[in-house]
């Protein structure tokens, strides 16, 4: 059995389809999936999903790709995460590549998050984007390894990875494993230890070999597993258990 542990259902072009991305889910034995938030207005979407589906968990936060919109404050985050189907805050964190010119509320905006996971006891769901140095400062700063999290659709290299660890966090990684100029990427997955590692979709985006280019689906990450196992020499089975174990381990919420 697999978890998503990263997947933005929400998004039209999956909430449309949903039946047939939960019969793909049960016949690729995907049995979880944790619903990320990534604005504020959409958390209510987010959160419907978790609440009617038994097997999908939500997150709340706003992405740092968003700027000129409702500002996430600790308060306000506390409110919305005490619900027991949120089980993680974020997604948060900082993204240079997409943005530019100062960017301090972005780095405001993700020390809000990681004080409001520490004050509600739940794991944070981090981006980090042509930004680890930053990013990885912040979260020293403000003690991240209280309450530690997953670094999603990790994209940097075995230093970072191995930082983040020393700071509590899991290193999860995307379709981009199985691309075949990935190899940074493909190092890291090969030697962090396998109970640091979750496996994720990001769907609709990122979508693995073989459906690179496709809308992506939570079934999907099995093909990352797949990868996963075939780089670390072991078996698909051990990689699906291992990961699956560390999502409940990590997300104690999730029940």
């Amino acid at each position: 059995m697999l978890v998503d542990s990263h997947c933005h259902l929400n998004f039209p072009e999956l909430l449309e389809n949903l039946p047939a991305i939960k019969q793909a889910m049960r016949e690729n034995e995907v049995g979880h999936a944790l619903c990320i938030s990534v604005t504020l207005p959409d958390f209510p979407q987010v959160l419907a999903l978790a609440e009617t589906n038994d097997n999908f968990y939500a997150s709340v936060g706003v992405h740092p790709d968003y700027e000129n919109i409702e500002e996430p404050t600790l308060e306000r985050l506390l409110a919305l995460a005490d619900h027991p189907k949120v089980i993680a805050i974020g997604e948060t964190g900082l993204d240079y590549f997409r943005l530019t010119g100062d960017l301090e509320w972005q780095r405001t905006r993700f020390r809000t998050h990681i004080r409001a996971a520490i004050a509600c006891g739940k794991p944070l769901v981090i981006h980090t984007r042509s930004s680890a140095e930053d990013t990885i400062r912040i979260m020293r700063e403000e003690n991240a390894q209280k309450v530690g999290g997953v670094m999603h659709c990790f994209t940097e290299n075995l230093e970072v990875a191995l930082q983040a660890i020393e700071l509590g966090f899991y290193i999860s990684f995307s379709g981009i494993v199985t691309f075949k100029n990935a190899l940074i990427i493909k190092e890291v997955a090969s030697k962090i230890p396998l109970d640091k590692m979750l496996v994720e979709t990001d769907s609709p985006y990122l979508a693995p070999v073989p459906y690179r280019g496709k809308t992506n689906q939570p079934a999907y990450v099995k093909h990352v597993a797949e990868e996963i196992a075939k780089l670390r020499g072991i078996s698909f089975e051990e990689v699906s258990a291992a990961t699956t174990a560390n999502f409940f381990r990590l997300f104690k919420h999730a029940v």
